[in-house]
C-alpha cells in the first residue's frame, strides 16, 4: 500500500513539473511510431533502417535517432538547442482560434507550421536525388510532425497557446494545464486502456477508414475536436463569447468521454504516418 502511494506521488510530481509543449509526450509519439512500424511494407522498413544507420551524420549525440521510435521524439529533443534548431519551434503547431471560422491557409507563413512541414518533409524523404543525411532529417521531422498535427491542441486554441494557458485539474491531480493533460496523462490512459491494443497490424478496411486525407484535413479534424470536445468538456459548454474561470477541472466522466477521441487520433497518426512512409520509400 505504501509503495503504491509513493508511486502515485512520484507520478503526480512529474505531471506537475514544467514541461515544454509536445504533442502526446514521449509515450504517445513512440506509440504512433510503433503503429506505423506495424503497418509499413518490408521494403519501407529496410529503407528506414538504411537511413537510420546514417545517424552520426546528424551531429546530435544528445538526441539519438537509432530507430523510428527515437525518430518520433527527435524533433522535440533538438529544438532545445536554440542555437542550431530554435528556428524549428513554430513547425510543431498551427493553432487557429476555435471561436472563428477555420482557415486552412492562415497562420503558416512560408510553410513554417506543422502542416507545411509535413508536406515538405515527405517531399524531401521521397526525393532520391537529395543526400541521404538530409532525407534522414526529413524522416525524423515527418514522423514527429504527423503526431503533432493529430493532437487537437496543436491546431485549436482559445487565445491560450493551445491550452497551455488554462489551469485544469485532472481528476484528483491538481493544477495541470489543458495542453499537458492531452499530451500526457489522458493520452497515456487512452493507449494503455485500448481494447484491442492500438499497436497492431490493421486490416485494409481499417486503413481505408482511418489513414486517408491531406495534412489540411488532419489539422481541421484536430481543430474541430478542440472546439467541439476538449474546451466544452473543460468548461461545461461553449466557451465562445464568455469569460472563463481561472481554474477548472476534468471530472472522471469528462476524462472518460475523451478517451475514445484520443485513441482514434493516435491510431490515425500512426496509420497516416505509415501511408506517407510507404509513399516516400517503397
Amino acid at each position: 500500500m505504501i509503495g503504491r502511494f509513493l508511486a502515485f506521488i512520484a507520478v503526480a510530481a512529474m505531471a506537475l513539473a514544467p514541461v515544454p509543449a509536445m504533442a502526446w509526450g514521449s509515450f504517445g509519439h513512440r506509440t504512433t511510431a510503433k503503429i506505423a512500424l506495424a503497418n509499413i511494407t518490408p521494403a519501407t522498413k529496410r529503407e528506414i533502417d538504411r537511413l537510420i544507420a546514417l545517424e552520426p551524420t546528424l551531429g546530435t549525440p544528445g538526441c539519438r535517432l537509432r530507430n523510428l521510435e527515437e525518430a518520433s521524439i527527435w524533433a522535440d529533443c533538438v529544438r532545445r538547442d536554440r542555437l542550431r534548431w530554435g528556428y524549428t519551434a513554430s513547425w510543431h503547431y498551427r493553432t487557429a482560434p476555435i471561436c472563428e471560422d477555420f482557415n486552412a491557409r492562415s497562420r503558416c507563413s512560408g510553410g513554417a507550421c506543422v502542416t507545411g512541414q509535413i508536406d515538405r518533409a515527405a517531399a524531401i524523404l521521397g526525393d532520391k536525388t537529395i543526400p541521404d543525411a538530409r532525407r534522414l532529417e526529413a524522416l525524423a521531422f515527418l514522423v514527429h510532425f504527423v503526431g503533432d498535427v493529430h493532437m487537437p491542441l496543436h491546431s485549436g486554441d482559445n487565445d491560450d497557446r493551445g491550452g497551455n494557458g488554462r489551469t485544469v485539474d485532472y481528476g484528483i491531480v491538481p493544477e495541470l494545464n489543458l495542453h499537458w493533460i492531452w499530451d500526457g496523462p489522458l493520452a497515456e490512459r487512452a493507449i494503455t486502456s485500448a481494447q484491442p491494443a492500438l499497436i497492431r497490424r490493421y486490416s485494409a478496411t481499417e486503413r481505408a477508414e482511418l489513414a486517408g486525407g491531406t495534412t489540411e484535413d488532419w489539422g481541421r479534424e484536430s481543430w474541430q475536436l478542440a472546439r467541439d470536445l476538449i474546451y466544452p468538456a473543460a468548461y461545461d459548454g461553449d466557451v465562445c463569447g464568455r469569460e472563463l474561470p481561472e481554474r477548472t477541472a476534468f471530472t472522471q466522466e469528462d476524462i472518460e468521454a475523451q478517451i475514445g477521441a484520443s485513441q482514434r487520433r493516435i491510431t490515425q497518426a500512426g496509420l497516416r504516418m505509415a501511408r506517407l512512409l510507404d509513399e516516400a520509400l517503397s
